[in-house]
C-alpha cells in the first residue's frame, strides 16, 4: 500500500445515517454560534425527513455562513452534496440532507413563520379549508 492509498482510506467518507447527520448538523450549528437551535423529530410524522432543525443567525452573514460550512462540513464527512434554497437571500435558508432537514433563519424571519411550531408536539391540526 502507497503513502497515496493509505490517504485516500483516511478521508473516504462515512456512511450517512440520520443521526450521524443530525449530530453534526447541530454540532455545525454550535460551532457557528447559531442561536435558538431547535430539535424536531419527524419519525411516523412525515416521510419528509426523520429530523428537522431550526435555528437562528443574528445576520444575513450569519445565517449564509452557517448554511455554506454545514453544507461543505455534510460533503466533506459523508461525500455528498446536501440541497440549499434561500442562500442567496440570506433571510432564510433550507438545507436538505436527505434525512435532516435544517432551517437557518434570521430572527425576524424565524418569528414571522414560527415553522417549528407547526411541527412540535401538541401542535393543532391546520383547519381545512
Amino acid at each position: 500500500m502507497t503513502a497515496d492509498d493509505t490517504a485516500g482510506l483516511m478521508t473516504a467518507p462515512i456512511e450517512p445515517t440520520s443521526e450521524k447527520l443530525l449530530a453534526l448538523t447541530l454540532s455545525s450549528l454550535d460551532d457557528d454560534k447559531a442561536i435558538e437551535v431547535v430539535q424536531i423529530d419527524l419519525r411516523g410524522k412525515t416521510q419528509i425527513g426523520d429530523h428537522m432543525v431550526v435555528a437562528s443567525g443574528r445576520s444575513t452573514r450569519q445565517v449564509t455562513a452557517m448554511a455554506e460550512k454545514l453544507v461543505d462540513r455534510v460533503k466533506h464527512t459523508f461525500g455528498f452534496t446536501a440541497k440549499v434554497e434561500g442562500k442567496d437571500t440570506g433571510d432564510w435558508v433550507l438545507i436538505d440532507t436527505g434525512d435532516v432537514i435544517v432551517h437557518i433563519f434570521r430572527p425576524e424571519v424565524r418569528e414571522f413563520y414560527q415553522l417549528e411550531k407547526m411541527w412540535q408536539p401538541g401542535a393543532a391540526p391546520s383547519p381545512a379549508n
